[in-house]
């Protein structure tokens, strides 16, 4: 099966290669000219434009978006819709807002271009241990692509599935990123707690890797915590500085929509804020409220 695809990143390349290993003809665009011919060295077919990329491909076409969420991935799709016929397929497989995802499906729908809008997970061990795929949109299409989805996946006949109409995919998506917030931000107060238990001097790389087997709190996160505490114990080459790309706030506004509580997902959000300000002001409040009502000590500002 030939798919073309767009958006050469690390996670887009990675795939694109890994379909190669598979068998797939892959024809591959990016905006960089670089990235192109990184991929074409590894096998795949090169395009210079989006133009160009469909022109390479058999009817009925498919295209892979791996572009950014929001705007970049509105140009593209508007650039691919003038390129494509009724029956061919695009695929989103970034991280965008499900209700974009929705709006996206039924504009592609009046020209008779069918959309598929792809969580997906894994990283940069992809390449390596294939992808989680949770699959929106019409069924039909998704049985069509579903040689491609088996061959990214980690087996044919596991971590992939149709999850429902247009907009599930990039939902479930953004529920599992939201999970993920509070699966990390569990393990990082605990690292933390035991790093300041001075007495005991614990050798955190150490049990990390205790960890990791039989216990009940091993997972994949676990293995990626060990790593990086086996190459900076201390994690002195890190500033606690913490970013979010978006799915976090969009599962914790999806669960004020809902009335579904989600408190751990939420804090793990806040503690992400908190983290990159400096000398932040509710703290200073907290300080100056203390002294004011009970003349409790403060620290001058240097």
């Amino acid at each position: 099966m030939e798919l073309g695809m767009i958006g050469l990143g690390r996670m887009g390349g990675n795939m694109a290669q890994r379909l190669m290993a598979a068998g797939h003809r892959i024809v591959a665009y990016d905006p960089a000219p670089d990235a192109v011919k990184t991929m074409e060295s590894k096998g795949a077919v090169g395009a210079q434009s989006i133009a160009n990329l469909v022109s390479k491909l058999a009817l009925p076409r498919a295209v892979w978006l791996m572009v950014p969420s929001g705007e970049p991935t509105e140009i593209t799709i508007g650039a691919i819709a003038s390129e494509l016929s009724s029956g061919d397929i695009i695929l989103d497989g970034g991280n965008s807002y499900y209700k974009d995802s929705i709006r996206r499906s039924e504009y592609l729908a009046e020209k008779e271009i069918l959309y598929l809008d792809v969580g997906v997970s894994g990283g940069v061990w992809g390449l390596k241990e294939g992808y989680s795929l949770m699959v929106g949109g019409e069924a039909d299409a998704f049985r069509q692509l579903e040689p491609i989805f088996q061959s990214l996946a980690p087996a044919s006949d596991r971590g992939y599935g149709h999850v429902g109409p247009s907009g599930a995919g990039h939902f479930v998506k953004m529920v599992h990123n939201g999970i993920e917030y509070g699966l990390m931000e569990a393990y990082a107060e605990g690292f933390e707690l035991m790093q300041a238990k001075e007495e005991f001097n614990l050798n955190l790389p150490q049990i990390a890797e205790i960890w990791r087997y039989g216990t009940v709190i091993r997972s994949w996160l676990l293995d990626l915590a060990a790593a990086a505490l086996s190459e900076d114990p201390k994690l002195e080459s890190l500033q606690a500085y913490v970013e979010d790309t978006g799915e976090g706030r969009w599962t914790v506004q999806e669960s004020i929509d809902l009335s579904v509580p989600i408190p751990v997902i939420t804090q793990s959000l806040q503690a992400r804020f908190r983290s990159r300000q400096e000398q932040p002001f509710g703290p200073k409040m907290l300080a100056a409220l203390r002294n004011q009502f009970g003349g409790h000590s403060v620290k001058a500002s240097k």
